[in-house]
């Protein structure tokens, strides 16, 4: 594989079952948790997704590693389905990458991020996010 970003996409995306905003959805009524990274401009131009907690994605594994001092109540174990969203659907799978490679075998992101969400017609949140520091 040459270099690049693109070749460390294909890496991070390799073997992995990516899912829809509607798959998206299903998961989390099934118990999966949404992690939303945009950022703050990011959001508010787009708006919230429902039932996402909003972690930076600069402090991403230490919230979601179940063995971390740092972790949130939600990070309840190695087997939890996690699916990470962000604005395209880029930077999402790199961030999956990284959890499977903490031991987060069941992470996964959203095709297309936020933007194909809305595409889709799916509902933006009404109330403020859940942001967690």
């Amino acid at each position: 594989m040459s270099p690049g970003v693109d070749a460390l996409l294909e890496q991070a995306r390799a073997g992995i079952r990516r899912l829809t905003p509607h798959q998206t959805v299903e998961a989390v009524r099934a118990g999966a948790l949404l992690v939303d990274t945009r950022t703050d401009v990011q959001r508010r131009a787009q708006g919230n997704l429902p039932g996402a907690i909003v972690i930076d994605r600069t402090v991403l594994e230490w919230r979601l590693d179940p063995a971390s001092a740092w972790c949130i109540p939600e990070a309840t174990g190695y087997d939890r389905r996690i699916v990470v969203a962000c604005r395209q659907g880029y930077s999402s799978s790199l961030a999956a990458a990284s959890l499977r490679a903490l031991g987060l075998h069941a992470a996964t992101d959203m095709i297309g991020g936020v933007q194909a969400w809305l595409a889709a017609g799916l509902p933006t949140a009404e109330q403020p996010a859940d942001v967690r520091y």
